[in-house]
This record gives C-alpha cells, sequence and structure tokens, in this order.
C-alpha cells in the first residue's frame, strides 16, 4: 500500500520503517491461515445442517483467507530492500485482493451482528422467514457489492519507477499516484463512510439492542447478564479498534500527500494502524469461538418465562434455542 514519494528524505525514511515489518506480515499470514484453514474445514466437514450463522461465518472465514493470500506479496515487497519485482497486473490485482476482502470481512461481520439480532431480539418475525438460503442469497450480494466498491482500485493502483542512488527501484501504489490523488481522495473517503462507517453501525447498533434485551431479561444473574454484555461489546470494541484507525489515520495521510507534506508522525501511526487492521483475519476465529461457547447457554435463558411454560412455550423456547446456535461455529 505505498504512496508516492513527496521528497527523498521522507521516502526513504518511510520504506525503511516499512522494511521493518515484512515478518509481522508473514506471522499474520501463518496465523490467519491456520485459524481461518480451520474453521473452514470444520464447516464444510463437521456442519451438515448450515444454519444462517454459520453461512455468514463461511464467508468470513473465506474473506478472512483470501485477505491473508494478499500479505504474502506485501511481505516480499517489504522484505529488504524495498522493491516491487512482479509487474504492474499482479501489483493492481493484489491491492484489489486486500480491499475487496478487507471490505468483505466488515460487511459479513455485520451480517453475523444482524443475523444475532434478529434472532434474539425478533425471535417469532426470524422464525419460519429466514433461513440458509436467504443468508446464502445475502452472501452473494455481498461478495458483488465489495467486487463493485473495490473495482476502482484496479485503475489507481499502478508501479513506479524512482532511481535511488543510482538504483531503479520500483514501487507498487495501493492508493494512486500524485498526480491522481485529488481524484482518488473522494473514492477513499466513499470507501471509508461505506465500507467501514455502514457496517460498524449496523454491528454497533444490532450489539447495543441485544444488550438492550439481555439487561431486560429476568431469567439472567447479575454475574451473567455482565459475562454476555463483555462477550457482546468485545465485538464492537474490536471493530472500532481495528477498522476505524485505519481509515481515519488513511485518509489523513492521503490528505497530507495531496498537500505535498511531510508529516512522519502521522505516516508512522498509519502505518501502525495497517499493522492492527490485519489483525482482525487472526482475531475473529478466536473472538467468534468465545461467544459461541458462552452465550449460547445465556441468551437461551433469556428468554425463558419465569413461570411454568405451556407445551406450546416449551415448543416456542426449543426453537429459540435453535435459532440461537447461530452464536455457535463461528471459529
Amino acid at each position: 500500500m505505498g504512496s508516492d514519494r513527496q521528497n527523498t528524505s521522507c521516502g526513504d525514511e518511510w520504506d525503511k520503517s516499512q522494511e521493518r515489518i515484512w515478518f509481522l506480515l508473514i506471522l499474520q499470514f501463518i496465523v490467519a491461515i491456520a485459524g481461518n484453514g480451520f474453521a473452514i474445514y470444520r464447516f464444510v466437514v463437521h456442519e451438515r445442517t448450515w444454519h444462517t450463522g454459520i453461512v455468514y461465518a463461511f464467508n468470513l472465514a473465506i474473506s478472512d483467507t483470501l485477505y491473508a493470500f494478499s500479505l504474502l506479496p506485501m511481505a516480499a515487497y517489504y522484505y529488504p530492500p524495498k522493491d516491487w519485482k512482479y509487474g504492474s497486473v499482479f501489483c493492481k490485482l493484489d491491492r484489489f485482493f486486500f480491499f475487496c476482502n478487507l471490505y468483505g470481512s466488515t460487511f459479513f461481520v455485520a451480517c453475523i451482528s444482524l443475523n444475532r439480532y434478529v434472532a434474539i431480539v425478533h425471535p417469532f418475525f426470524a422464525h419460519g422467514r429466514i433461513e440458509a438460503r436467504h443468508a446464502k442469497l445475502v452472501s452473494g450480494v455481498v461478495w458483488l457489492l465489495v467486487i463493485a466498491i473495490s473495482a476502482p482500485v484496479l485503475h489507481f493502483s499502478t508501479l513506479k519507477h524512482i532511481m535511488i542512488k543510482n538504483t531503479s527501484t520500483t514501487y507498487c501504489i495501493g492508493s494512486a499516484i500524485f498526480l491522481d490523488l485529488p481524484s482518488y481522495w473522494p473514492y477513499s473517503l466513499f470507501l471509508a463512510a461505506f465500507g467501514c462507517g455502514l457496517p460498524f453501525i449496523l454491528t454497533a447498533f444490532s450489539c447495543m439492542a441485544i444488550v438492550c434485551r439481555v439487561i431486560q431479561s429476568q431469567s439472567l444473574t447479575a454475574e451473567e447478564k455482565r459475562k454476555v454484555k463483555t462477550l457482546v461489546l468485545v465485538v464492537v470494541v474490536l471493530y472500532a479498534l481495528i477498522y476505524l484507525p485505519f481509515h481515519a489515520l488513511r485518509n489523513l495521510n492521503l490528505y497530507n500527500l495531496m498537500s505535498g507534506k511531510c508529516i512522519s508522525l502521522v505516516y508512522y501511526f498509519y502505518q501502525a494502524a495497517k499493522i492492527l487492521v490485519h489483525f482482525h483475519i487472526c482475531i475473529h476465529p478466536l473472538v467468534y469461538a468465545a461467544l459461541a461457547d458462552s452465550m449460547q447457554e445465556y441468551c437461551c435463558r433469556c428468554f425463558q418465562p419465569q413461570k411454568e411454560m405451556s407445551k406450546e412455550e416449551e415448543n416456542e423456547g426449543l426453537r429459540l434455542r435453535k435459532q440461537t446456535q447461530d452464536f455457535q461455529d463461528q471459529s
């Protein structure tokens, strides 16, 4: 995700900072492939009936796996001395896969959160109306959507050749060259608002609604409510810490580049945010595994009446338990 070099001093300093993180990309790739590969294996081999939550989790694991593969060319690129050796087409494709699967991840996290919201807050509406085939259709729409919003990357990403100390160095520009930055800037803001902001709002709304429903439940103890709230809120916190800083600092750095400014502090924070955003592909299997183990029991109990249930209510309780199993199989 290189940027156009504004001057030699800043360029050399920034190149050295990127050359120090290539091994982190390799580490993130290994952890992500192991975690998401196991999740995909479990879904395909051990899940006979795919509920809506499993469909979304499977697509999230696929998206994170493809994202992980986009890190390998970047690791090779950053390995000192920094130099892109794989041509213009592969540069464009690698950056396209990065953004496509980054936003695939944000939207599938939102889908999982909304699916839980409907199952927990509106169980009677979900019953008989939301099935796995609907989740598959929504997943297909999400893939088409993220491909469409990421497609301009294929136009803007390009190579830039620079002579440094009598040596030709090739850069894979993940945003746009300096002359194209005024055209790229609105597109970058759109990605931040639509690809990151909208899924964050949907995820935060869903999680807050689930927490409110848990608080209102009379079937859980104070300690159980605290655990559920913690497990749900961790999704929102991780989203805010991983995705939001990357988009905010990325656009701030682009603004500085358009202004011809060399602000190393902004650039270094942006590099740190890039490293952090890569970790989402490592964290997702762990987060949803924890949610699956802990939330199923508590969320089922939220809706059990205090009085003795009738036969019809018992059947409804069993149905609700089945729905809330969307919380499991998210590893």
